[in-house]
């Protein structure tokens, strides 16, 4: 047996176990809250009895143990390159919610041999046992490490807001992404959640604009997730390091992202998502590298 096939021999005994249900949140540009979304979903999730983890995968920068108010003392790198193990890079939270920090670990993957992989991949598997849902928050805008997240996930979440600058720069990552060689079309979800609005329905118009040349001149599909208002404690929370969904739930934007968390939990969007798992997820980001 080649080291090939022994790769991809992992990977399908891992999908014979329960596998999480990854998404992938991004954005076209930087400082549209993207970060705020992943870790405020993340603790809905959790409200809802979710075994909720974050990867964070924003090279160089550290938004999410910033927010969450801890520094973690491994990430990534640590489980790839010094052997440790997947539950000593975790790092757990306010609300019980872990996060991974990726640092430069992910980089290197494709550099890797086989067999090493089959290690890696080995532990990455450790997740589907480890949690319900897997956030990967990515970096903003599109760098091939980004695309190389986006084009392995089934499930996107594209975050803007209503600034001209955040609709052109969400409109070309997708343009981006729809190019990708390895990007699928009939397997991958888009939604798309509109941030700092003043009203809901500047919210849906704001994904009318986008929906409309995106249809247009892409021919992606796209779908409306909903959005999140403008809101002053939010704001204050951000500047107190505690995520809003754990300071005030009443705040109008906690109340927000519980409601698109449940939006996403609904039984029947559900039944349209194909969990992957870890496994499969990081395999297809070396794949585009390796040729397995």
């Amino acid at each position: 047996m080649d080291q090939a096939q022994q790769l991809r021999n992992i990977i399908k005994a891992s999908q014979q176990r329960p596998l999480a249900r990854v998404i992938t949140v991004t954005s076209g540009k930087g400082g549209v809250g993207k970060s705020n979304t992943a870790i405020n979903l993340a603790i809905q999730f959790r409200k809802m009895g979710q075994r909720v983890i974050i990867l964070d995968a924003d090279f160089g920068l550290a938004n999410i143990e910033i927010m969450f108010g801890a520094v973690p003392k491994h990430n990534l790198y640590d489980l790839i390159y010094k052997g440790m193990k997947m539950s000593d890079i975790i790092t757990w939270g306010p609300g019980e919610v872990g996060f991974i920090s990726g640092g430069s670990g992910i980089v290197g993957m494709s550099n890797l041999s086989r067999d090493y992989l089959s290690y890696i991949i080995q532990n990455l598997a450790q997740l589907d046992a480890m949690a319900d849902i897997i956030i990967v928050d990515t970096g903003a805008g599109i760098s091939d490490a980004v695309l190389e997240f986006l084009v392995a996930s089934g499930e996107i979440l594209l975050v803007t807001t209503p600034e001209p600058t955040s609709i052109t720069d969400a409109y070309t990552l997708l343009k981006a992404l729809g190019r990708h060689e390895r990007f699928s079309r009939t397997d991958t979800k888009i939604k798309v959640l509109s941030n700092r609005v003043e009203s809901e329905e500047e919210g849906r118009t704001l994904f009318s604009k986008l929906n409309l040349v995106v249809s247009r001149y892409l021919k992606l599909d796209i779908e409306y997730l909903g959005s999140v208002p403008q809101d002053e404690e939010l704001r204050k929370a951000v500047m107190q390091q505690t995520p809003i969904s754990l300071k005030d739930s009443k705040a109008k934007s906690a109340r927000a992202y519980e409601a698109i968390a449940g939006t996403l939990m609904n039984k029947e969007v559900g039944k349209t998502i194909q969990k992957r798992g870890m496994a499969a997820f990081f395999s297809h980001i070396v794949a585009g590298k390796k040729n397995l």
